[in-house]
Parts: structure tokens; C-alpha cells; sequence
């Protein structure tokens, strides 16, 4: 992935040293910028950690607004893409699904369109950034591209799920695209504020791996999310294709994951007490364990409730939370050192020792 490149000593108004002359009136100049250009054009390590944070909020902004369309019946609101219908890009008119509907949708294809803007700057900060006494950071890059290439793609998977008339395998394709969006977005968060050295490890290898196991879990009962609802009553809309199964049958299984998680999780913990964990690792292990719990209690009401869409849509956003707290928690067993201080003089980790949080600029 290129970005804009570095002004080079040969420039027009620099001299050998790379120094602007005097009087020098070169486009890269940051004093010769605008404020708001200088903020995505010469970042310091705390803007890209705030448009890295913004990413994590507008990534999880798109998994809830759709979520918000689907339980609301309001799939098919717009029953064209890109346009809202085939008379109108916007949500107007008579053709389609009921007013409200078609507003629900039309507002989460304009969130999207916001998102993407944002997914830019994210980008472009990215590819700005240069820590201090280093170079370009090709890991930002990276992580910060995904955003909006991942965009682009969930809005042809979405175009994708209209014509379709909200096939589920599409759907769920659909909302897992933006799962993984959301573990790019943290990703970054975490990674612009770190150094580039080799990670030093906080605890042994197993807990570490747990950890990761605990991830992988929570992906395997999202996916299983997606199906029960998928072959139940708030498929997107009233007339639309439904996976084949046993409604029963799929939501035992998704409890199944979430008690098998429980486990894991008592696990886990009783794994950072006896290794001397972190603090912080350990405050987000017990958040984790609180978040599933609540997340328990939440399914089963709104299974024995019949499914009432406001509980639903807690239930997704809990899913979120947890899926959140669920990718900081790896990166909270090992150090890197902070971006803005060589890798020389972070402290050594070790596993009797605690975290402070790695705090960019």
C-alpha cells in the first residue's frame, strides 16, 4: 500500500541537508499547512491514536445501526441498492416497504457513507504517521487501509444482501465482514501506541494462547448468532428466505458455545491469578467474565420473552462489548514499549510484573 511519499533532499527548496531554505515555499512545509491538514498530514502519535479510536467507534457504529434495520424489519425498507429504489436515491415515495422502514434503511446506507469519510482519515493518518526517530510504519498502514478497503467491500456485500432479498448465508457474511472490521480497528488502536520491538511477554505461553483461545470462541458464537437469527422471526423482514432449521435446535447451540466460554474464561483467570498477570489484564478478564455473564442473563430472557427486537438488539450490542474486551485482553499480556520512547528503555516484562497503559504523545 504507498502513500504520499517523503519530501526528499533533492526537492525543489531544500538543501542538502533536507532543511527547508529560507524563504522556501514547498508543499510539505507543516507550517505552511492549515491546522486541519496538519492533523492528517503530520500526525503526532496521540492524533493517530485518536482517529485509530474513532475508527473503533464508527466500525462498531455499523455493526449496531445494522443491526437496528434487520431487527426492525426495515431489510428490504430499500428495496434497490445503490439507489434507495428505482425512482428515488433517497427514501421517498411510495414504492418499497412502509415509510419508517425505508427511512431505517436509507439512515444506515447515510451512516455508512459517514463511516467511509471517516475510514479515510483514518488512512491517511496512517500513512502520515512517523513516530519519533523512525521511519514510516508499515503496520499502521496496514491496519489503517482495512478500513476503508473493508468498507467498500460490506457496501457491495450489502448491495449484494438487497438484490438478494436478504439471503441469510449472505447476511451472515454480512455481519461477520464487520466483525472482523471491528478486530482491525482495535488492532490499530493498540498498535499506534506501541513500538516496534519484539513483544515481551507478561505470562507464560499457555495463558497467552488462551487468551487467543478465548477470541476464537467468541468469533465461533457470533457466527452461531448470525444463524439463530437468521432462522428465526427477525430475519430483516417478514417474507424473506430463512436458514432451514430447527430454531431450538440452533439457539441450544449457541448457548452451548456461550456456557463452554464461561468456562473458559474461570479458566483463564485462575490462570492470570497464579501467574502474576497484570492488573490491567486482570481487570479486563473480570470485565470479560461480567460481560458474558450479562450476556447469559440477556439470551435466555429473550428467548422465554419470545424474542422482543429492543432485547435483541441488546443482546447484539452485548455481543459487541464483549467481543471488544475479548481482542485488548492478548494485548494486554505482553509489552512492545511505547511508541515514544526507544525500545531500549522500556522496562523489561516479566510475569511478576504490572502494565502501565502505553499512552501515545
Amino acid at each position: 500500500m504507498e502513500c504520499v511519499p517523503e519530501p526528499v533532499a533533492s526537492s525543489p527548496g531544500l538543501p542538502s541537508g533536507g532543511t527547508p531554505a529560507a524563504g522556501a515555499a514547498g508543499p510539505l512545509r507543516p507550517d505552511r499547512w492549515p491546522a486541519w491538514a496538519g492533523v492528517l498530514l503530520a500526525p503526532s502519535a496521540a492524533v493517530v491514536r485518536r482517529w485509530a479510536l474513532a475508527g473503533v467507534v464508527v466500525s462498531a457504529l455499523i455493526i449496531l445501526t445494522g443491526a437496528a434495520v434487520r431487527l426492525s424489519q426495515s431489510g428490504l425498507g430499500c428495496p434497490d441498492w445503490p439507489a434507495c429504489t428505482a425512482n428515488s436515491v433517497a427514501a421517498s415515495g411510495a414504492t418499497g416497504d412502509t415509510l419508517i422502514h425505508r427511512w431505517i434503511e436509507f439512515g444506515n446506507r447515510l451512516v455508512t457513507v459517514a463511516i467511509f469519510v471517516v475510514a479515510i482519515g483514518v488512512f491517511i493518518a496512517g500513512c502520515r504517521f512517523r513516530p519519533p526517530g523512525g521511519g514510516r510504519r508499515r503496520d499502521v498502514i496496514w491496519l489503517a487501509a482495512a478500513q476503508p478497503v473493508a468498507i467498500v467491500i460490506q457496501a457491495g456485500l450489502g448491495g449484494l444482501v438487497v438484490r438478494t432479498k436478504l439471503n441469510p448465508a449472505l447476511v451472515s457474511v454480512h455481519f461477520l465482514a464487520s466483525v472482523a472490521l471491528v478486530a482491525a480497528t482495535v488492532g490499530l488502536y493498540i498498535r499506534c501506541q506501541e513500538s516496534t520491538g519484539q513483544p515481551a511477554p507478561f505470562v507464560p505461553r499457555t495463558v497467552r494462547l488462551a487468551a487467543i483461545g478465548i477470541v476464537g470462541t467468541i468469533a465461533l458464537m457470533m457466527a452461531a448468532g448470525t444463524v439463530v437469527t437468521g432462522t428465526g422471526p427477525l430475519a430483516g423482514a417478514a417474507d424473506v428466505p430463512r436458514y432451514h432449521l430447527p430454531l431450538e435446535g440452533v439457539t441450544q447451540l449457541h448457548a452451548d458455545i456461550g456456557w463452554l466460554l464461561a468456562g473458559l474464561m474461570v479458566a483463564l483467570l485462575l490462570g492470570l491469578r497464579l501467574t502474576a498477570a497484570p492488573a490491567k489484564a486482570v481487570r479486563l478478564g473480570w470485565l470479560l467474565l461480567g460481560l458474558i455473564g450479562l450476556q447469559g442473563v440477556i439470551g435466555y430472557t429473550q428467548y422465554f420473552t419470545g424474542l422482543p427486537a429492543g432485547l435483541v438488539w441488546c443482546h447484539v450490542a452485548g455481543s459487541l462489548a464483549i467481543w471488544i474486551t475479548a481482542l485488548l485482553l492478548p494485548y494486554a499480556l505482553r509489552d512492545r514499549g511505547s511508541v515514544t520512547a526507544p525500545d531500549a528503555l522500556r522496562p523489561h516484562a516479566a510475569p511478576q510484573a504490572t502494565t502501565a497503559p502505553a499512552e501515545a504523545g
